[in-house]
């Protein structure tokens, strides 16, 4: 089966799980969902696995598979990386030293004065391959004991054992291509195209814990978000003619 059918059946299903209109609590069986769609067992299973791994479902031994109702009350996004369980994640340091912030990393951290960053450089290895390079900054004030280890495991994990609070991450995605700095750490080539990440890492008081640029190849993400109505309204409003 093709990976496109896969594709399709985890959006479909993501979608009937946030309506809530045919599937409530329960999903119907593998049986009957490879029924549904036309496909073999082990494709919804494949399917199974991929909503597991992104939190949207648990499933029960000897009586199915229920949607976490924790996941519906939010905004969701699930990429590249989100539905790749950890045990088949990987990420390698190339490099970690302390520097001097530059006039848009100060404002971006709204540092003060002598106020020095952490900068590592980091590659992501997804089944073996490696898919993405990962630059990244973080306050050395907040992180004093920031090391390998860490950033060879989660940043987030790790933020969370220092007793911060996470609040939310701002990203904002970009087609564009490899450079040859990039291309050489990908084992790709110049010029290919690739999906360029900038993502913020924001606390509950309202500090950056994390700022990273990404270049990322064959990247997909989807959204699940909430309509804002007010948004909406106040963007079709049509400015007042001047007297």
């Amino acid at each position: 089966m093709s990976a496109k059918k896969t594709d399709f059946i985890v959006t479909d299903l993501i979608s009937k799980i946030f309506q809530r209109k045919t599937i409530m609590d329960k999903l119907p069986s593998q049986r009957e969902l490879a029924g549904l769609y036309h496909v073999s067992r082990f494709t919804i299973q494949k399917v199974m696995s991929r909503l597991q791994s992104i939190g949207l479902i648990y499933m029960t031994q000897g009586d199915g598979t229920y949607v976490n109702k924790r996941a519906l009350g939010h905004p969701m996004v699930y990429n590249s990386l989100t539905e790749v369980p950890y045990d088949e994640l990987r990420s390698k340091l190339i490099y970690l030293k302390q520097v001097e912030p530059s006039s848009e990393l100060q404002r971006i951290f709204n540092l003060k004065t002598g106020q020095k960053l952490w900068e590592f450089r980091r590659i992501r290895i997804v089944r073996y391959e490696i898919s993405q390079v990962e630059t990244g900054w973080m306050p050395l004030a907040l992180f004093p004991g920031l090391n390998k280890d860490v950033l060879e495991d989660s940043i987030q994990n790790y933020a969370l054992q220092q007793k911060y609070r996470i609040a939310y991450f701002i990203t904002n995605y970009h087609a564009g291509a490899l450079d040859a700095e990039h291309a050489e750490l990908l084992g790709s080539k110049k010029g290919v195209p690739a999906m360029e990440i900038t993502s913020r890492g924001v606390l509950r008081d309202g500090s950056i814990f994390v700022y990273s640029r990404i270049r990322a190849l064959q990247y997909e993400c989807t959204y699940v978000s909430p309509f804002n109505k007010d948004v909406f309204l106040s963007r079709r409003e049509k400015p007042d003619d001047p007297a």
